[in-house]
């Protein structure tokens, strides 16, 4: 079990970083999963895994949380800002852009791409902090939900080790939320990846909405 999950742990970094040469690209504008009306916004900045790439728009985990939002009446729409093959440098070149939505709350969701490139986890946390940073200049801040990625051993368990440290002392030193591992109970699991044997299906997108659903919830309440 361990060696399956780390094999598609492996793929899914893989096809993360070659998806698209998103750190050239310009900023992909937010699709937004629910009418905009007048309710503050959720907006979501991250990679294939929170694009949903593979399936349509409104099956992406984002989407999901949308649903369940609205299930629970509370009065939040959600904008998925993710952006295939991206690393933690290409999400801070597109942040200041993005924020200029004035967000809520805002879900990070990067760094899948670092670790399988094997870029220095120094970077990974001085880029996440930028974010992080470039967020609470706002007026008002949003509220901040951090999720978790691990790297794979490849680079030695050291490296690994340190890579998943970066998130949890981030979230200590800022006073954020952490999603531990966003691909909980999805990576390496049957039925919960598409046909390529990297990708989630359906129903591991909506494994992930409710590992991020279980600590969101609690900011949106």
């Amino acid at each position: 079990m361990i060696s399956r999950s780390l094999t598609f742990l492996a793929a899914t970094l893989c096809l993360l970083a070659c998806d698209r040469g998103a750190d050239d690209a310009a900023p992909a504008r937010a699709t937004e999963t629910a009418p905009a009306g007048e309710r503050p916004t959720i907006l979501f900045l991250g990679t294939s895994l929170t694009a949903g790439l593979g399936l349509d728009p409104d099956e992406a985990y984002p989407a999901v949380i949308q649903r369940k939002i609205d299930s629970a009446g509370l009065a939040f729409r959600v904008a998925n800002a993710g952006v295939s093959g991206e690393t933690s440098a290409g999400a801070v070149r597109r942040v200041d852009w993005l924020l200029r939505q004035k967000p809520a709350v805002l879900v990070i969701e990067t760094g899948a791409n670092d670790g399988l490139r094997g870029l220095s986890t120094d970077s990974l946390e001085a880029n996440i902090q930028t974010i992080i940073d470039s967020a609470r200049a706002l007026s008002p801040p949003p509220r901040i939900v951090l999720l978790g990625m691990r790297a794979l051993p490849n680079y030695g368990f050291a490296y690994a080790r340190r890579f998943s440290r970066v998130y949890s002392e981030l979230a200590e030193r800022n006073d954020v939320p952490l999603v531990p591992f966003l691909l909980e109970d999805v990576a390496g699991r049957d039925g919960m990846n598409q046909a390529d044997g990297i990708h989630p299906t359906v129903a591991g997108q909506e494994r992930m909405a409710e590992t991020v659903w279980k600590v969101l919830e609690k900011e949106l309440r």
